[in-house]
This record gives C-alpha cells, structure tokens and sequence, in this order.
C-alpha cells in the first residue's frame, strides 16, 4: 500500500469485500448441472424401486 496515493487507497475490508462478491458470481455457473444430474439420480431411484421385489 505504500505505492498508492491516500485516495485511491482501499482498505483490507474493502479488497475482501469485492473478492468475495467475485466468487458469488462465479459459484453459480457450476451448481445448475450438479443440481440436475442429482434430480436425474434421484427419480431414477424412485422408477426402481417402484418394481420391487
């Protein structure tokens, strides 16, 4: 922080604060196709055991 002139300083709280903001909008993108494929599992479940034994 030495090199940055008192204006455009940005506290610690501030650089976390935008970091996490980033991975909130990352995380997301990855959950829709896990959430679908346990939606497929878990009917697939459910049709099997309707037979039985």
């Amino acid at each position: 922080m030495s090199n940055e002139s008192p204006e455009n300083a940005e506290t610690r709280q501030d650089r976390r604060d935008n970091k996490l903001k980033k991975k909130r909008e990352r995380v997301p993108k990855h959950g829709r196709g896990l959430a679908e494929m346990y939606r497929r599992v878990i009917l697939k479940r459910l049709r099997g055991k309707r037979g039985g034994k």
